[in-house]
């Protein structure tokens, strides 16, 4: 009788530990002190584990690791916080894998290297209410971002952290982190200096980009809604010819139908054996354009401007040509509207979601990044009755910003090459200026580190391919050592020769040389010209349209005259079989006046352009100028020569003697 009293009082002590076992668990850990003496947006990194990646190196410094962190981001003041947007400072050469609830500003896809650091945006909680306006529900005031990603070189015991971490949204400020072992948190808040403007809306005013995209929706349906993106060119510099666009569905969506643009790939696929097939089982999905979760979309022609299955969007039909304001402002501008398809849960009206991870790109023009989208007031239309001061919004509107970016490993697409009147030799563009593959730059066929052989001047209208002979040959006239493996080429599909042509007293003048190499037309080409030191003495050029930008870095902007605005492609030789193509070729003489550019050295260099743009895209430079000796090295010094001759005159008099 007695053990089954000691048994039963063993099984309630045990219910009741295990009873606060369960709820020790349930209940949240108290926040840190820093977090409850936070006046404004709390933001934190969790170090939470790594482990060794394969391969397993004895050299630590290049051992990959995986980890895993944590990042929130918690409202604490009395503001709402709209499009939150937060810096980690990444220091490892940390490769980000994932980042769950948000989106890498840039537009970069996973895996992104982010060891630089990375801008992280919210998606799809991009707003952060206050905790007096939601009861203190933590769902709203806060969000959490699981982060998982590889980095390098920090063996344990020691912890891979962040640089630092701060809130990037406009009018915050941020002190210096606190940083513990495993974790690193700072309160920002309001900066006081910094005058926020009312709002008449409760969304984000619209934001300056090189390029802006605008995503509205015109008309809302359950299950379906009709958009309608619009493309503006920003920067006078920038431009977009035979322009792609891409974009990422994050719900589920599909295109049915386009006007104004197309998709690539008119599949529907990924509909029929995915979720939208099991929704829409009585949809013909022969007529649907689009099903891809990642879908290309190209502009169209111009002649299906009018088109009335496709046509009639205004600024639609360009043939995917965008051009900077400067050149005309009519065609800085692109349209297109697309119906879309959604799928449960998002059937509601409602239900509104844009596409992420938005990316363009056009052949020969510079590289954009794009931020995530942005909630912004909704977009006026003039109304359809065209009645005078009457519009119409569209139901809602985001707006997606990119801006020109040019990454430290990327090469150009362009390059220039330089030659004057006082050297009969040609600096060529530079080694690889747009790239070697692997295959081109193996060391038995070429040499991607070594400068290019200096050429003759007819070189230049010939293909890389066919300038070895002519290369070697000059190299023999100059007495110019010829390395093997010679120079691997250009690789570039546009090259742009700058030549001095006359230097006298008053003033100097230069030619510039446009060449083609791809099979492409370059309709509306420009030419921007960075002078640094020449910029205030340009007179005139005469066969091209120029224009002065003082406003842009002492720039000179040349574009074709009306009906010479094409720059055409390469072409076969008069014989095929025995003679190299030709390129598309355009030229034209500069003046200059030496008055307001005193002291002007044409050449010691002054002569030459400090930067160089083709449609948008900046062009390699040479890293040398043509020197006055015939080579690309300074002038032999006089001093050691005549030493040398009066030496020599006295052995051979004292000889004599």
């Amino acid at each position: 009788m007695v053990w089954r009293l000691v048994v039963l009082m063993c099984l309630l002590i045990c219910d009741d530990l295990s009873r606060a076992q369960d709820y020790s668990d349930d209940a949240p850990p108290p926040p840190p002190r820093e977090q409850e003496n936070c006046d404004g947006i709390f933001v934190s990194y969790t170090f939470i584990s790594r482990e060794k990646e394969y391969p397993r190196l004895k050299n630590a410094s290049a051992q990959s690791w995986a980890f895993k962190a944590m990042a929130t981001v918690l409202n604490a003041g009395s503001s709402e916080l709209k499009s939150w947007k937060i810096f980690i400072g990444f220091q490892h050469d940390e490769i980000l894998v994932s980042a769950g609830g948000a989106v890498v500003m840039d537009g970069d896809d996973m895996p992104a290297s982010v060891g630089n650091g990375t801008f992280l945006s919210g998606f799809p909680q991009s707003d952060l209410k206050t905790s007096i306006a939601t009861a203190g529900d933590i769902n709203q005031i806060e969000v959490r971002i699981p982060i998982t990603g590889t980095q390098f070189g920090v063996k344990p015991p020691d912890v891979p952290m962040p640089k630092t971490i701060s809130l990037a949204n406009d009018g915050y400020k941020c002190p210096r982190p606190t940083l513990k072992k495993t974790s690193m948190s700072v309160c920002c808040t309001r900066n006081l200096k910094v005058k926020v403007k009312p709002k008449s809306t409760k969304f984000l005013p619209r934001q300056y980009g090189d390029l802006s995209f605008v995503y509205d929706i015109m008309q809302a349906y359950e299950g379906n809604y009709m958009a309608q993106v619009t493309i503006e060119n920003n920067h006078p510099l920038g431009r977009l010819d035979h322009w792609n666009l891409t974009w990422e569905w994050t719900r589920g969506e599909f295109i049915n139908s386009m006007r104004g643009a197309y998709t690539h790939k008119i599949d529907a696929t990924d509909c029929i054996y995915g979720a939208a097939g099991q929704y829409y089982q009585s949809l013909d999905f022969s007529h649907v354009m689009n099903c891809q979760k990642n879908p290309i979309i190209g502009d169209l022609p111009s002649e299906k401007a009018k088109d009335e299955k496709v046509g009639y969007v205004p600024y639609c039909c360009r043939n995917g040509s965008l051009l900077p304001t400067i050149m005309d402002r009519t065609k800085s501008k692109a349209a297109f509207q697309l119906q879309v398809y959604k799928i449960p849960p998002d059937m509601n009206r409602t239900a509104l979601y844009p596409p992420e991870k938005w990316k363009i790109v056009g052949v020969l023009n510079p590289d954009y990044k794009c931020g995530p989208p942005v909630r912004v007031d909704p977009t006026e239309y003039p109304d359809e009755t065209g009645l005078l001061q009457v519009t119409s919004s569209a139901i809602a509107s985001w707006q997606v910003s990119c801006n020109i970016t040019r990454p430290k490993t990327k090469t150009s697409r362009c390059c220039v090459s330089y030659s004057a009147f006082y050297n009969d030799s040609v600096v060529p563009c530079n080694t690889c200026a747009c790239g070697c593959d692997d295959e081109e730059t193996d060391t038995d066929k070429c040499n991607p580190n070594i400068p290019q052989m200096l050429l003759p001047s007819e070189a230049l209208l010939v293909p890389f391919a066919n300038r070895t002979a002519k290369a070697r040959a000059w190299a023999r006239l100059k007495h110019i050592d010829i390395p093997n493996p010679m120079p691997c080429g250009d690789n570039c599909g546009v090259s742009i020769n700058w030549h001095i042509n006359s230097d006298y007293r008053t003033g100097w003048t230069a030619r510039i040389t446009l060449f083609n190499w791809e099979e492409i037309n370059f309709e509306d080409w420009f030419v921007a010209v960075e002078m640094k030191k020449a910029f205030l003495g340009y007179e005139n050029i005469y066969s091209f349209n120029g224009t002065v930008l003082k406003d842009i870095n002492n720039t000179l902007f040349f574009q074709g005259l009306p009906g010479l605005n094409w720059l055409m492609g390469e072409v076969n030789g008069s014989d095929p079989k025995t003679d190299p193509r030709v390129p598309g070729k355009q030229q034209s003489v500069i003046s200059f006046r030496k008055k307001l550019t005193p002291g002007i050295k044409i050449k010691q260099g002054d002569g030459f352009p400090t930067k160089l743009y083709f449609n948008g895209e900046e062009c390699s430079l040479p890293i040398e100028f043509p020197t006055g000796d015939g080579t690309r090295n300074p002038p032999v010094k006089l001093v050691p020569l005549i030493l040398l001759t009066l030496v020599t005159s006295m052995l051979i008099t004292h000889h004599f003697h």
